[in-house]
């Protein structure tokens, strides 16, 4: 696998002094394990792939950080890699990077921090355009309790929160003057999510009416008390969901996190960044986010549309 069997090619500087890191580590790993020529072949054709996205900022493979590689990964996923695709890449880069830090060219692994692709991992189908309308449209807004379960499913749609961040709102965290809201998620990072018209106009209705009448004289910060006044739990809002699925005539199983799935997906199949939707859906970490790839099957080249389809 040496470099010295290869015919020279007038490739960069850059390029040449990862293509005699990437042998080295080829050549070590080939004498220590006696892996097979298919797969020195996949771990060469993954490094050096890398390599040349790294020669346009001039840098060699081992000067890479965890922005190089995340950056690396989203242009990948952006222009089709699948989650087992991107898996065999990063445990290629893991592999090397373990190789040059065991001989002392680095001190640090930019790959220890960024998660695997769960592989495999079965995310429910996602909802179409049609069903999110349908299960909106399902509640009975007459009603003030009907009037906060349509409100808390706009605002899942127009938001992507998790469940937990929905139960747990309170009033001080929408800003309507920006049109934000602001989440304090998994470990106390903060993050401020546009919230589109249609779901500023039902907060503002349900706020101003509604949550009066379920409250009468009682006191609370949550946004969406229950008819007692307390703050909503999972259980019962999931129960909500599966009530309004059935009543819409949605067959598909659902989940807690189906609307936030259907977020996700929508905004991908319309053009979203993928780094825009990581940043809504509150991910640490881009490759948490490639989940939603695949079930993204007909992303529309116009990036400059409306992204969301309630925006």
């Amino acid at each position: 696998m040496g470099s010295s069997n290869k015919p020279v090619t007038p490739e960069s500087k850059t390029v040449q002094r990862s293509e005699e890191l990437v042998d080295r580590f080829l050549d070590a790993i080939w004498m220590e394990r006696g892996l097979s020529k298919n797969t020195l072949g996949a771990y060469r054709a993954d490094l050096m792939t890398l390599c040349r996205g790294l020669s346009e900022q001039e840098k060699t493979i081992e000067q890479a950080d965890k922005a190089d590689l995340l950056d690396f990964i989203a242009k990948r996923v952006e222009s089709g890699a699948k989650p087992r695709s991107t898996a065999r890449q990063l445990s290629s880069f893991r592999r090397f990077f373990r190789y040059i830090m065991r001989e002392g060219m680095r001190d640090t692994d930019p790959t220890a921090d960024i998660e695997m692709p769960r592989i495999g991992r079965s995310l429910p189908k996602t909802l179409s355009e049609e069903e999110v309308d349908a299960l909106l449209a399902a509640p009975n807004t007459d009603e003030p309790l009907g009037h906060r379960d349509r409100t808390m499913l706009e605002l899942l749609y127009a938001t992507g929160l998790r469940v937990s961040e929905l139960i747990n709102l309170q009033q001080s965290q929408i800003n309507f003057n920006q049109g934000v809201l602001r989440i304090v998620g998994k470990g106390d990072r903060e993050r401020l999510i546009p919230l589109g018209e249609e779901s500023v106009r039902w907060l503002r209705e349900f706020i101003s009416g509604p949550r009066m009448e379920i409250l009468l004289e009682r006191q609370t910060d949550s946004l969406f008390p229950t008819r007692r006044g307390n703050r909503m739990t999972r259980q019962a809002f999931w129960h909500i969901i599966k009530r309004y699925a059935e009543k819409a005539g949605i067959r598909q199983k659902m989940s807690p996190h189906s609307l936030r799935h259907a977020f996700a997906t929508h905004l991908l199949n319309r053009g979203a960044d993928l780094r825009v939707v990581q940043m809504l859906l509150g991910h640490s970490d881009l490759s948490t986010t490639q989940i939603y790839t695949h079930v993204a099957r007909e992303r529309l080249k116009d990036l400059h549309g409306e992204h969301h389809p309630r925006g």
